[in-house]
């Protein structure tokens, strides 16, 4: 039998929005996978998934009628167990004869070969190919079991039996080319029928001929886009050309949610007062989105228009009541949205904040309340380091939360900071303490803005190592790919704005001062090795991130720097070095230079300086001098944060290096002469170590 396109459906119920993307894909591939493993697809068959409101369907192309003949070589039995010790052949050997269905086959029959340490008998024969629908049976059935099903749903059949999917089935529709394949799934019996639209089709089920034309004739007679990504791309295409001028907010998330919706996808303008856009316009973007799946517009500005588009699974000439009737429903969404945000505006943040000693934020570390105490001492503490108005950062911190208390936050609690900055500024706030009820979020996900001002940046500081260091000293540290609390997101962020912004600050102080904070709790332990290692771990991979080889961001932060705000600088440093002729020279001497000076801490302790008069062989006075030469040039480069300059001064000692290793041994038996080499090792070491610890560069 020739290979031809395979088309299996399930025509359901409407399925689950949020869910029906990853179920389309599971079904096509859970399908697709079972009948490669069992050899049915050639080796440039397509697999097309197919997901509407009111169905899973998947396309094969290239697929066998029968699958190939297979040669199996099986092992049978060791031989000590096969054949007694006069070599007859055993009861146990019959028996597995007869189980694999072989029960007539001798001895003469089997191979004999080494398997492991012992013989074994195997024998080898050919498996005949099965027959599509004989394979295609089980896999259809694991497939539909394994599927991600957020909730199952027990159903009746008309013939009285319960079954359970995500939605009722309707009917399975399973074509081979023009054949139906005979399977059977949830008490119903594959046929070629399928339903279109549900009111733009006549409603009358129609029959696919041939597995080939199931997408085109869905959408000629059943009026049905059946590919879930060709819909959305569809709805996108339409959106832009309606907004014009304008600019559709169109998230990704709420454009699959809206494919999954509609079969036939058809964009309509709409309007609502201009009274409403006195209201925060991310408050009326929310609702929109979030309630009514509409699509918002803003300006070239990036302010709300009183326009928005809908997304209508029904295409008609007059869509009046269409329109007419989103826009009746939209607005007591934004009556509603207006009437917290007024009723909000009455009660000053300030007011509020008693509240928060209502509010439980952890009950090993106390209220929102006593939280907010010790973000606004550490937002302070943070402030004075650098040079900030320590006022401004304290109120910033000190108001921080409060929105979490009004109408707006409970009713859309992605709003929390966005309302914090709209409410200080109606209260009368200084601006930067107004934007740190936002910017203390900052970064909120991988890529997100930093805060923009001082205070935003301190109270952001301050809320996330307050987080790290509280939550990590009760013992609620992140494990595997558990992390309740986002420790890591905050401990990335930190490390962002430190990098980032260039902040002179170091983890020590930074970690001490968070740990001040919970100086009045008598069972705080405090945690800030772990801490300090857990954000440098972030770091590590924040740098691999951005295009940084491994071996270079160990060579940065090998020494466990305390400041970070150079390390991009010392890293680009790095990078220069590393491309330099010498470089792989004087890593390897510095890789052994280290190992050398770990060996020997007790002596090197003894050592002292170099003294000159001790120097013996020619090499080891050239590097000696060298070292002397080169020293000031190392130093001032260093100071002047020219780390790439350090780091190419160091090339003029190679030779010298090569020289001193090649001609001089350093473990002498002489204890002085041993001490003064170790010495001026030591020396060197430090030098070639100030940007980074250039060992790790070594191959």
């Amino acid at each position: 039998m020739m290979n031809q396109t395979l088309l299996v459906e399930l025509q359901t119920e409407e399925l689950p929005p949020k869910a029906l993307v990853k179920l389309g894909a599971a079904f096509a591939s859970g399908i697709a996978n079972g009948l490669k493993a069992r050899d049915f697809l050639g080796a440039d068959s397509v697999v097309t998934s197919y997901a509407t409101p009111r169905r899973l369907a998947v396309s094969i192309t290239n697929v066998r009628g029968t699958s190939p003949d297979k040669t199996i070589r099986e092992k049978i039995l060791p031989v000590t167990v096969a054949l007694d010790k006069d070599g007859n052949p055993t009861a146990p050997l019959a028996k597995k004869l007869a189980a694999l269905g072989f029960p007539d086959l001798q001895i003469a029959d089997l191979e004999r070969a080494q398997d492991g340490k012992a013989d074994s008998f195997f024998y080898t024969y050919t498996a005949p190919g099965s027959e599509l629908a004989a394979g295609l049976q089980p896999v259809l059935e694991e497939t539909v079991a394994k599927l991600p099903i957020p909730k199952v749903m027990s159903y009746q059949r008309p013939d009285g039996a319960t079954v359970q999917f995500v939605r009722p089935v309707h009917s399975l529709l399973a074509l081979f080319g023009d054949t139906i394949v005979p399977l059977s799934l949830l008490g119903l019996h594959a046929g070629r029928t399928t339903l279109g639209h549900r009111f733009l089709s006549n409603g009358h089920p129609f029959d696919i001929p041939h597995a080939d034309v199931y997408n085109e004739l869905l959408k000629v007679f059943g009026k049905v886009v059946a590919n879930a990504e060709e819909r959305k791309e569809s709805i996108r295409t339409q959106l832009l050309a309606k907004a014009g001028a304008d600019q559709v907010l169109m998230p990704e998330s709420l454009l699959d949610e809206v494919a999954a919706l509609v079969e036939w996808p058809v964009v309509y303008e709409c309007r609502f007062e201009d009274v409403f856009l006195s209201v925060p316009q991310e408050c009326l973007i929310l609702t929109m989105q979030t309630n009514q799946k509409y699509f918002a517009l803003t300006d070239s500005n990036g302010k709300l228009r009183s326009r928005f588009l809908i997304v209508s699974n029904l295409a008609t000439d007059d869509p009046s009541a269409i329109i007419g009737g989103n826009e009746r429903v939209v607005r007591p969404r934004l009556s509603d949205a207006k009437f917290f945000f007024e009723q909000d505006k009455k009660k000053s943040l300030e007011s509020r904040l008693p509240l928060l000693a209502n509010v439980v934020y952890h009950n090993k570390l106390g209220t929102q309340a006593e939280r907010t105490q010790r973000v606004t001492r550490l937002a302070g503490a943070i402030a004075r380091r650098l040079g900030y108005d320590v006022l401004l950062a304290e109120r910033g911190a000190q108001l921080a939360k409060a929105d979490l208390l009004t109408d707006m936050v409970g009713e859309f609690p992605e709003l929390q900071g966005i309302m914090g900055t709209y409410y200080a500024r109606n209260d009368g706030e200084h601006e930067e303490v107004a934007l740190a009820a936002s910017e203390h979020y900052q970064p909120r996900f991988s890529g997100d803005a930093l805060p923009s001002t001082n205070t935003g940046l301190a109270v952001a500081l301050a809320d996330k190592l307050e987080t790290l260091v509280g939550i990590w000293s009760i013992g609620l540290q992140p494990t595997g790919e558990k992390d309740p609390f986002a420790l890591r997101r905050h401990a990335l962020g930190v490390m962002r704005m430190l990098v980032e912004k260039r902040l002179p600050l170091a983890l020590s102080d930074l970690l001490k001062d968070a740990a001040g904070v919970f100086d009045y709790m008598p069972t705080f332990k405090d945690p800030t090795a772990d801490v300090t290692a857990f954000m440098l771990d972030r770091l590590r991979g924040l740098l691999r991130d951005r295009g940084f080889a491994p071996n270079e961001v160990e060579a940065v932060l090998a020494q466990n720097p305390d400041r970070v705000d150079d390390v991009v600088q010392r890293l680009e440093a790095v990078q220069a070095f590393a491309a330099l002729p010498e470089s792989a020279s004087l890593a390897a001497a510095n890789k052994r230079i280290s190992n050398i000076l770990k060996k020997n801490e007790e002596a090197l302790a003894q050592a002292g300086k170099v003294d000159a008069a001790l120097l013996q062989d020619a090499a080891e006075k050239a590097l000696y001098a060298s070292v002397q030469r080169v020293q000031p040039e190392v130093d001032a480069a260093f100071e002047r944060g020219d780390f790439t300059g350090t780091l190419k001064t160091l090339a003029q000692l190679r030779d010298n290096v090569d020289a001193f290793f090649n001609d001089v041994m350093v473990m002498a038996d002489d204890v002085a002469l041993r001490n003064n080499r170790l010495a001026l090792l030591a020396i060197l070491h430090r030098m070639m170590n100030r940007v980074a610890d250039i060992s790790k560069l070594a191959a």
